[in-house]
């Protein structure tokens, strides 16, 4: 078992863990700034970027699912030391990344004002002018957002994270910039922060894709690839990418219900859950960071058809990611009192709040590790569709109906809506374990 370990070493995975960390904790502190900033240019402002962000998340979700897809078949290849064919699905990573996206994007300007009606209805006149403005420029980026996850899988697939958090902080750096100047500068409103966002991702997916072309680099893009349709590679890519897609689309449909059932509640606790959520957004990071890490870790083993390998980490990589989210639930809970010094709320809601990140906290460090990260892992194992049923089912089954018993049936408000959230993070991790442990993923081939 010793030489299995050896696979990856310690510092090779710390190496891979802590830029993500950081990556992750630096896109959550920009956004905070991001709200602090669009906050000065108008109440219309900010409700149109909000309104609009609910919708661009599903298409980032789509790309990062896409990604997902390929950074598994990457990574398998580069198990079995075909670093020739990991390259050429790269490149038809990046192909269809652009073509879709590109599609997605002309579909969302061609209709955009529609779209917001349809899923907004009628809202003041000065908003939806702020949300068509918004989800206008947020279109022109959607090739660019795609295109720089297409080659964050690469980097990430080779384990090399550092270059994908360095670029993060110069993307960052300049969004937070032109969002300043776009605001207080040139007074320009919705466009003054929507532009920046564009400029941003811009710089990001042209950077990434040139590191990609290096040929000095173990996997790198190959024009001939570019340009030549496989139907193969995006079989395998697609394999893994739809379910995850269709898992993460159900999810984002839930968030809106649950949403239609906060607004059920007192404007207190409605209050008390918008802030808990921003809170829960930093707590999660550990959680969430450590997916990429599965997927690259767990991928090259199985691509090596390595199972015991794959084995050992799916038991290391879950060690690692319950001692860090267990020590950063905690840090984010003991800090809650002083973020909360920023709220003007009243004494009633800021306890309501402390006790939701409560909640949220223990069960994020105890089940989340599973029913998350170790999803990853079985992911990047070619098990993806048994994951996608019982992510759905959980979804709908644990979360949605258990908020509507719990929250509106006894009565119990969003600490109803919390509780729903961990018992869905039960029931996946439980499920997950015993999938893990019962070894039917290392029957499942991706290549």
């Amino acid at each position: 078992m010793k030489q299995k370990a050896e696979t990856f070493s310690n510092k090779q995975l710390k190496g891979m863990i802590v830029p993500l960390f950081f990556e992750q904790l630096l896109v959550m502190l920009v956004g905070l700034a991001d709200t602090l900033v669009i906050s000065y240019a108008g109440e219309a402002a900010v409700s149109g970027v909000s309104l609009v962000n609910q919708f661009n998340t599903i298409f980032i979700y789509l790309f990062t699912a896409l990604a997902s897809g390929g950074a598994v078949v990457i990574s398998q290849y580069i198990g079995r030391n075909e670093k020739g064919a990991a390259g050429a699905s790269a490149s038809q990573l990046l192909l269809f990344s652009t073509v879709f996206s590109s599609i997605a994007a002309g579909l969302v300007l061609l209709g955009n004002e529609w779209i917001l009606r349809l899923m907004f209805g009628k809202v003041e006149d000065s908003v939806m002018e702020a949300c068509v403005t918004y989800l206008r420029i947020s279109a022109y980026s959607y090739p660019a957002l795609a295109v720089y996850n297409s080659g964050a899988a690469v980097y990430r697939s080779l384990g090399k994270t550092n270059v994908t958090m360095y670029l993060s902080v110069v993307s960052n750096i300049v969004n937070v910039i032109g969002n300043l100047i776009g605001v207080f500068v040139l007074h320009a409103g919705v466009a003054g922060v929507a532009y920046p966002s564009f400029i941003a991702r811009t710089f990001s997916a042209v950077m990434i894709t040139w590191l990609c072309f290096r040929r000095k680099n173990e996997v790198f893009y190959q024009w001939e690839w570019i340009f030549k349709w496989s139907g193969d590679s995006m079989r395998k890519i697609l394999r893994i990418a739809v379910p995850n897609g269709l898992e993460n689309g159900v999810f984002q449909l839930v968030k809106v219900a649950l949403s239609s059932i906060v607004a059920l509640f007192g404007t207190y606790q409605i209050a008390a859950n918008g802030v808990a959520q921003s809170i829960w957004s930093l707590a999660a990071l550990a959680g969430v960071a450590m997916g990429p890490v599965f997927i690259t870790v767990i991928g090259q083993c199985m691509g090596n058809r390595d199972t015991e390998g794959a084995d050992y980490y799916f038991k290391k990589l879950t060690r690692i990611t319950i001692l860090i989210s267990t020590a950063w639930n905690l840090i984010v809970f003991l800090l809650t009192p002083f973020f909360l010094r920023f709220y003007a709320l009243e004494p009633e809601t800021k306890q309501l709040i402390v006790w939701l990140v409560l909640i949220h906290n223990v069960f994020n460090a105890a089940a989340f590790p599973f029913s998350g990260a170790v999803s990853n892992g079985l992911r990047a194992a070619g098990d993806v569709k048994f994951t996608m049923y019982v992510s759905i089912a959980s979804t709908i089954a644990g979360r949605l109906l258990l908020t509507w018993l719990l929250g509106v049936v006894l009565d119990m408000g969003v600490i109803g809506i919390a509780a729903a959230m961990v018992c869905d993070w039960m029931i996946r991790a439980v499920i997950f374990i015993l999938r893990q442990k019962s070894g039917r993923w290392k029957n499942f081939q991706v290549i």
